[in-house]
């Protein structure tokens, strides 16, 4: 790996001015990086600057370059402005990416990035290889590569918004999980997420590997790297998950031994193939896992009731993962500000598996509109009132799942708020603690 990965390295492009659009982790960690290397920066957000005040400041000071918080679209008015005035804008994936000292494995999808993530950082552990998890999860890529130690690997996840700026990003091991309706509200067609994903790919070479699910392999186009490997549950997949193996991998008795992320094993096992990665390895790491939280995380068990958290779960399709994970009945919470318009994706699972829906937030119209006549609904408001609702219908050996497909915005700060108050809500029913 220390050959290919000398290979990727190109001359660092140096900044004397540059502006920093976003103020939040990734813009914080753009700025220290930059001004490590003597570069005279300005840092603007919207918490305290307007549209004139952006562009005055902009004019006056006359950056050479233009780093990106990936919460800030290409269709905002400040981008385009700069956009209009040819001043080149850079993600802060990029710039991080740029002063690597290690190889890098990213991963990007619409679900399931994170988990992958830390499951890749600590298989490369069991190996006896260091990783440091960075980009959407863990460090911004500007911090992890200012660490006073070069780890052996850098394991970024990767996000559609990062992917819109992005020029040379170039991965050694690059990883598509899936690509699921998802951020259509940003990027508005399905064909313009999934090419955004796609980029993940574009400057990849014949000495890269380039890691994809088997069934959209076909329709990727053009394909620079002899390093494709492929991964399901299909027959002919490089890497296929099966009963609970992928190859030599065990996985039953884990959490990842199901069809959901079942597959997200065999991709892992692609990935740490490619980093020489033995598979007792990538077993032990699996069999240690701990869940991250918010993620189908079991918060306690009252009356034989179990009540999950799965808070993460922004899109349609998370949700109904979560939904195919649970054993017996599902009374499911569901609601927020919704990413999607089109719900009936869900509707024949949820009259399959699911007894009661409690629905919250702004989606709780058009939710009972798609889903009513296939399940029973409750429009229940607030979070902590679905809970309660909930606790009245559940039986034992059924599931209270929050799984909302929207985000969290119309009520909560984040999806990290949305799960703290779905857990307090059940510890605190009927006075009791429950017990895991």
């Amino acid at each position: 790996m220390s050959g290919m990965f000398s290979a990727n390295i190109r001359a660092v492009h140096k900044y004397k001015k540059a502006l920093v659009v976003g103020c939040g982790r990734s813009g914080k960690a753009a700025e220290a990086l930059l001004r490590s290397e003597d570069c005279e920066t300005l840092s603007l957000d919207e918490s305290v600057s307007d549209f004139s005040d952006f562009k005055s400041q902009v004019s006056s000071f006359c950056p050479d370059v233009a780093i990106i918080s990936p919460g800030f679209s290409l269709k905002h008015p400040w981008i385009k402005d700069l956009m209009e005035r040819g001043i080149p804008l850079l993600s802060e994936l990029e710039l991080g990416w740029s002063r690597r000292h290690c190889p890098v494995i990213a991963v990007t999808g619409s679900n399931g990035k994170s988990t992958v993530v830390k499951w890749i950082a600590e298989a490369l552990a069991q190996a006896g290889q260091t990783a440091v998890p960075c980009g959407n999860y863990g460090f911004p890529v500007c911090a992890a590569v200012m660490l006073p130690k070069t780890p052996d690997w850098l394991v970024i996840e990767v996000s559609s918004f990062q992917l819109e700026t992005v020029h040379e990003f170039r991965p050694e091991i690059g990883l598509l999980l899936n690509v699921l309706p998802n951020h259509l509200d940003r990027h508005g067609t399905m064909e313009a997420y999934r090419n955004l994903k796609l980029r993940l790919f574009e400057n990849m070479q014949k000495t890269d590997t380039a890691v994809v699910p088997f069934d959209l392999f076909p329709n990727i186009g053009r394909k620079p790297s002899n390093g494709w490997k492929t991964f399901g549950t299909e027959q002919g997949a490089d890497f296929q998950y099966s009963d609970g193996w992928v190859g030599e991998i065990n996985l039953t008795g884990t959490r990842f031994a199901n069809e959901i992320l079942g597959v997200a094993g065999a991709a892992v096992a692609a990935v740490c193939a490619a980093c020489g990665v033995p598979a007792a390895a990538v077993e032990a790491s699996a069999r240690g896992f701990e869940p991250l939280p918010h993620r189908t995380a079991l918060v306690a068990e009252i009356d034989g009731v179990q009540y999950v958290d799965d808070s993460k779960a922004t899109n349609l399709v998370a949700m109904c993962a979560a939904v195919k994970m649970c054993s017996g009945k599902v009374h499911l919470i569901a609601g927020g500000r919704p990413k999607e318009s089109d719900f009936s994706l869900a509707k024949d699972l949820l009259a399959q598996r699911v007894s009661h829906l409690y629905l919250i937030g702004e989606a709780s119209g058009a939710m009972q509109a798609a889903w009513g006549d296939a399940v029973r609904c409750d429009s229940c408001g607030t979070l902590e009132n679905a809970v309660i609702a909930a606790q009245k219908q559940a039986k034992p050996g059924e599931t209270v799942l929050l799984s909302p497909a929207c985000t969290s915005f119309d009520q909560f700060r984040d999806f990290n708020e949305r799960g703290d108050c779905f857990a307090a809500a059940v510890r605190g029913l009927s006075g009791k603690d429950g017990s895991v």
